[in-house]
């Protein structure tokens, strides 16, 4: 009988183990797909049978895609956006998400319900209004322009409010009563205790930024200044497109994405699930 159950469990495991492998295969096909698509001629990406193997375009497609788009460049220009971004939107949300968790001020509810009905407005109503206002500003084909109207984004100040609710009030009463400053507190009591959910946010943030397209198409209008979804995007033209140059720029856009999470995925889970602190 023991060894009839022993049996079945074995069977469970070897049938949940080959459903994940599959489904882990499933996952991946599609980035093994691009890189192999990177590194071969545009003529063989959709040749049948389907080319799996990688070629030997790699650096041909890299060539020509530094001379269609300026790759280097338009990277520089996403990497430096996005990490100013990350980091300028991390320091204001948590900073709100702490002033709404901790303090209690007049029209606190109101201005917070205010936040929620702003997550829920399409992003597309806001092009206009914010287009003219950096219009009136003088800050059109300038990264200020990319950078500073979104840098209090909304859901992630919900989300450091909710994860720092989890922090007990005495900790911060103590910290006062030892003579700490209210900046002393958050730089050197709060924000360590947040690391999970700074790592969280940074994540969201940086990918929002990265994969930003139509803002910075809106308020670009210099080829010099572009970042690298919208140089990717000037890749399919009415002619002939090169699947190769795609390939490669698409690589080339996932990887930063990739490291980033991979820095911080020990610490991303925690920072989600701190989110569920009830009220």
């Amino acid at each position: 009988m023991m060894k009839k159950k022993k049996i079945r469990e074995l069977l469970k495991k070897i049938g949940l183990y080959s459903f994940l492998l599959i489904g882990v295969i499933i996952s991946m096909f599609p980035f093994y797909w691009m890189f192999i698509g990177a590194t071969n001629p545009s003529g063989r990406i959709f040749s049948i049978p389907p080319n799996l193997t990688p070629g030997d375009h790699f650096f041909e497609n890299l060539r020509n895609l530094n001379d269609t788009v300026g790759i280097w460049r338009v990277m520089f220009n996403s990497l430096s956006i996005t990490l100013l971004f990350t980091l300028f939107s991390v320091m204001i949300c948590s900073a709100a998400g702490y002033a709404f968790a901790k303090y209690r001020f007049k029209g606190r509810n109101a201005i917070f319900f205010t936040l929620l009905l702003a997550i829920m407005i399409p992003y597309h109503v806001t092009l206009i209004p914010l287009f003219k206002l950096m219009a009136d500003l003088e800050w059109l084909n300038t990264y200020r322009a990319v950078i500073l109207p979104h840098l209090s984004y909304p859901f992630a100040i919900f989300l450091m409010r909710q994860n720092m609710k989890a922090i007990p009030d005495s900790l911060l009463e103590a910290a006062r009563v030892d003579g700490a400053g209210e900046f002393r507190i958050f730089f050197r009591v709060v924000l360590p205790t947040m690391r999970p959910a700074l790592a969280a946010v940074a994540i969201f943030l940086f990918m929002f930024q990265w994969n930003n397209f139509l803002w910075p198409l809106v308020v670009m209008n210099s080829s010099d200044m572009y970042t690298l979804p919208v140089a990717l995007s000037s890749l399919v033209g009415m002619s002939r497109i090169d699947y190769g140059q795609i390939m490669l720029g698409t690589t080339l856009s996932t990887l930063p994405i990739m490291i980033f999470f991979l820095m911080l995925q020990k610490q991303f889970i925690s920072g989600i699930l701190g989110g569920s602190v009830k009220e």
